[in-house]
């Protein structure tokens, strides 16, 4: 699963929401969740800093941690 779709789920943030902060179409943000696109480096750190998490949450998959 995609780490900022998953993230969002975990806290309860909609998409549309997200699109809304930074200023992008909720097509944008759909295709960054449902990685048919990857969003600039820029972009990952302000997706980032407004879901108040660290940007190797959004690079690294954490199914090897369960």
């Amino acid at each position: 699963m995609n780490r900022i779709k998953e993230v969002l789920e975990q806290k309860g943030i909609k998409q549309t929401w997200l699109a809304e902060k930074l200023g992008k179409s909720y097509n944008t943000v759909n295709a960054y969740a449902q990685n048919r696109q990857q969003p600039r480096l820029e972009v990952l750190y302000q997706i980032a800093e407004i879901l108040d998490v660290d940007i190797k949450e959004l690079l690294i998959s954490n199914t090897n941690k369960k």
